[in-house]
């Protein structure tokens, strides 16, 4: 099966590194990937968000099955024209990714399905919580305690555009829950939680997340997926808008039952780096199942093992990021047992350069989620770039259980 991957981040490059491994595998391309997915694909010069130059390159390479990676081009309508011509996509259509693409209509599909969410609230006032309604490339919530933070993330959301969402403020402990879906059946997969906030401690902006492990103690993926996932499959098929792809509802575990907090169309960024490496059997047959539209055979066991990732970002991410640094130690990390995953890099000369706010993504695999977490931290040192910075307490409280 030829395959092309559309995305260029750290969850492609673990798709990549995933898709490759598949024995149905005769050919893989992405477009435009990194320097890291080059190692497992042909990389092609076409943007993520260009539906006519993807649509050429999937014809030109006959491809079987394109996995559209990142929300933007999902939410723009790229699987429709990929689809509408008769190409193969794992990943869901305009009308579906609306799901991730506005706040708006999640909560409307939501109260539909009958599945409990955060209430949304008539009057922004502390405590609660503001979010923009539309993309924000994870940068676009604000948890409001103070008057002073409220007034900040108006500003915020206000610069960013379109409508602003002020829901309560919930308590609790956050996991991501993740589905394969066909449009009516969905498969579950590994619970994992991320760590949304720049600085140790929860301290510091939200930004696209900057580590996540997987399992979670206590979580069970698979009641969750079927509370939560399936009424929201069955609505947004009632609308007429099938989803297909990897459908993500992130949670808050509150002492009144779990809460819907979002949804996401795609993988989580940097959940999918925690997740694909648990994965067992033929994840490139799964996809291909899910885009025929019939994913009830699918399989896909486990692993035991844990999986600790520890985003390495520029120095002043999420304000900004960097770029032509050069990256050393990469080779070494690898030596040391972790998988890299490159989020925003650049190659120039054979030299490997920092392109971007979030980048490289250190993969560590143990029998625990502590044994994972020492490997990710002892390659996560032997990676050197200018500002290199990274959170000291990814999956802290998890290796203690």
């Amino acid at each position: 099966m030829k395959v092309l991957v559309v995305g260029s981040g750290g969850r492609e490059h673990a798709l990549a590194w995933k898709l490759a491994q598949s024995p149905g595998l005769t050919e893989l391309h992405c477009a435009p990937g990194n320097p890291g997915i080059a190692r497992h694909a042909s990389c092609h010069p076409v943007l993520a968000e260009d539906a006519d130059g993807l649509l050429d390159l999937a014809r030109s390479l006959d491809v079987d099955l394109v996995v559209v990676g990142p929300e933007a081009p999902l939410v723009a309508g790229v699987a429709d024209a990929l689809r509408h011509n008769g190409v193969a996509v794992f990943g869901p259509g305009a009308a579906a990714a609306r799901i991730e693409g506005s706040k708006l209509f999640a909560k409307d599909v939501l109260r539909a399905a009958g599945v409990a969410t955060a209430d949304t609230l008539p009057i922004a006032r502390p405590p609660c919580v503001v979010k923009a309604d539309g993309l924000a490339a994870g940068k676009g919530v604000f948890v409001c305690r103070t008057q002073e933070e409220l007034d900040a993330a108006l500003a915020a959301v206000t610069k960013l555009g379109g409508a602003v969402v002020v829901e309560e403020l919930l308590e609790g402990s956050e996991v991501s829950i993740l589905a394969l879906c066909d449009g009516t059946n969905a498969v579950p997969l590994p619970a994992a939680q991320d760590f949304k906030r720049a600085f140790d401690g929860d301290g510091g902006p939200n930004t696209g997340g900057m580590g996540s492990y997987s399992p979670v103690a206590g979580i069970d993926a698979a009641q969750l997926v079927g509370e939560i996932h399936r009424p929201v499959l069955a609505e947004l098929a009632e609308r007429g808008s099938p989803f297909i792809g990897v459908l993500f509802a992130g949670l808050m575990l509150t002492d009144d039952g779990p809460r819907v907090l979002e949804f996401n169309c795609r993988f989580g960024d940097p959940e999918a780096q925690s997740i694909l490496p648990r994965l067992e059997g033929d994840v490139l047959g799964a996809f291909a199942a899910a885009a025929a539209g019939d994913a009830t055979t699918v399989e896909l066991e486990t692993s035991p093992q844990a999986a600790v990732t520890v985003v390495l970002a520029a120095g002043a991410y999420p304000a900004r990021g960097d770029a032509g640094s050069p990256i050393d130690g990469i080779a070494e990390a690898e030596e040391a047992r972790a998988l890299v995953f490159h989020a925003g890099t650049a190659q120039r000369d054979g030299r490997i350069l920092t392109n971007g706010g979030r980048i490289l993504d250190v993969t560590g695999i143990g029998a625990t989620v502590s044994e994972a977490r020492e490997r990710a931290y002892a390659a996560a040192e032997l990676i050197e770039f200018d500002g290199v910075r990274y959170r000291g307490d990814i999956a802290a409280e998890a290796a203690l259980v």
